[in-house]
């Protein structure tokens, strides 16, 4: 499909599945018990500290996250299992480096627990079948399942999943195939498994309906995973001109066209269905040193959840939990004492594949402090990643694999599309290996750093001829194998 979109041939909506889009008749299935109200959704990695920060934030629903948000290391991943064991039975705490202790401090109900497992395009080396590598997507759900699923329904919730990276219908048939088998094989009621997609692929905003009709026993909503989705417009139309080149990334709204119909049309698409449409991520993390930053990033919060709450999301993300207030505040005022907006069908919309794709309607330009700074997050994300940290605190914004992502995608685009900056210059390869010593020269080096490590990968995905689909894929097979025995199953 990638070589298609490359070669002229933009997504529409599939003629084989009109029926399905067309059929009045089916909506997934019901609401499930802890999912009913999910008006402010606080995400984030499963190491111990951050899982219990989640848990104490005040949110409706944690997202647990072993995807963008989260360094996929073999200690990462066992260890973000057990904590997870350990955060259902109430029985979490620890003590950072510095001496300070957290443990949890509410004594009613968790916020329910939402666990995102890798992408397909992740391995798992350390667990081999047949002598192959495991998808790593298998590996955190398996395991979470098998562990948890009957602790969970005899506490009142369910074994719930984001399901990440999807690109198309038949990836979901695929994720519905596993979760029957995973219920038939643990004896649970088929159902009971509940999971939200991420429309996060360019590809997959032309296949909602039918990704919520082959999960429909399974389903619970679609979340407007953006800065992925940006990524993926990059990623699909790289080479096909000025026509999908984008400004700098700080430019690149929700409220730029292509961006407002994309979530538009998954308000629609989700309450026509029965399914919960929950918005994108608040990545501001408060800087109590700088009241005046502060201020004014939290005014820019208060806007992006107020227009997605009178779109009629029924839900929204945060990444830190001193913003779960401030979001919880405005979807309050907006649902009032109704759990969720279901009931809203946003008749007013128009599904529309062509302003799907209305990226040159998008206003902004091309900067060198944009150049820039895509470069300082790309290198520093990277770095932070290779250290086993996949949350990134950078210039007050929580950065993830994802904004990493278009930070060195960007740069492949401007280069080979030969994009000219604000300034009249033209973004040649040559040039953005000037800037990129020069940021790299800039980079406060600590003890342990591994900064080195990091340019490399970032200049293979920024600078290279190739377009590695993941930067995380050969930072992965590079630096984060262990050599000892893999577990065979």
């Amino acid at each position: 499909r990638r070589n298609r979109i490359a070669n002229g041939s933009d997504p529409k909506f599939l003629p084989a599945t009109k029926s399905i889009r067309d059929d009045e008749g089916w909506q997934v299935a019901t609401t499930a018990p802890g999912l009913e109200d999910r008006r402010v959704e606080i995400t984030g990695p499963v190491d111990r500290k951050m899982t219990i920060n989640a848990l104490n934030s005040g949110a409706k629903v944690w997202l647990a996250d072993m995807e963008d948000s989260s360094t996929p290391s073999w200690s990462n991943v066992i260890n973000g299992q057990l904590n997870l064991m350990d955060a259902l039975d109430r029985n979490i705490d620890c003590t950072s480096p510095e001496g300070k202790e957290y443990s949890l401090n509410t004594p009613g109900a968790l916020p329910t627990i939402v666990v995102r497992p890798r992408g397909w395009h992740l391995p798992e080396k350390h667990m081999l079948v047949r002598g192959a590598p495991v998808a790593g997507a298998l590996v955190d759900f398996g395991l979470y399942f098998f562990h948890n699923a009957r602790r969970l329904i005899a506490q009142g919730r369910g074994p719930y999943f984001y399901l990440p990276k999807i690109e198309n219908h038949l990836e979901a048939r695929l994720w519905n195939d596993i979760f029957i088998l995973a219920q038939d094989l643990l004896g649970i009621p088929q159902g009971t498994i509940r999971a939200t997609v991420l429309i996060e692929t360019i590809t997959a905003a032309f296949e909602m309906e039918e990704i919520l009709y082959e999960l429909r026993e399974h389903a619970a909503g679609l979340n407007a995973g953006r800065w992925d989705y940006i990524f993926s417009v990059i990623k699909n139309f790289r080479t096909r001109g000025p026509r999908f080149v984008l400004p700098d990334r700080s430019q690149v709204t929700m409220t730029a066209p292509f961006m407002r119909s994309y979530t538009e049309q998954l308000v629609r698409i989700c309450h026509r269905r029965g399914a919960h449409a929950i918005g994108g991520m608040a990545a501001f993390i408060p800087n109590r040193r700088d009241e005046a930053a502060n201020t004014l990033a939290l005014e820019k919060v208060r806007a992006d959840k107020t227009r997605e709450a009178n779109d009629g999301f029924d839900g929204s993300w945060v990444a830190h939990p001193d913003l779960v207030p401030v979001a919880m505040e405005v979807f309050d005022g907006v649902l009032g004492g109704h759990p969720n907006q279901l009931g809203r069908s946003r008749e007013d919309v128009t599904v529309c594949d062509k302003a799907l794709l209305d990226i040159a309607a998008t206003e902004g330009m091309i900067t060198e402090s944009g150049i820039r700074s895509n470069i300082e997050v790309g290198i520093r994300y990277i770095e932070s990643w290779l250290r086993g940290n996949g949350a990134a605190a950078i210039n007050n914004l929580m950065e993830d694999a994802a904004t990493a992502e278009i930070s060195r995608s960007q740069i492949w685009q401007w280069i080979h599309a030969n994009a000219i900056t604000d300034d009249g210059e033209i973004i040649t390869a040559e040039w953005v290996q000037e800037l990129l010593e020069d940021e790299f020269e800039a980079l406060q080096r600590f003890n342990g750093d591994r900064f080195d490590d990091a340019l490399e990968i970032f200049e293979e995905v920024a600078l290279g001829d190739e377009f590695p689909t993941f930067l995380t894929v050969p930072a992965y097979a590079r630096y984060l194998c262990r050599q000892p025995a893999p577990v065979a199953a």
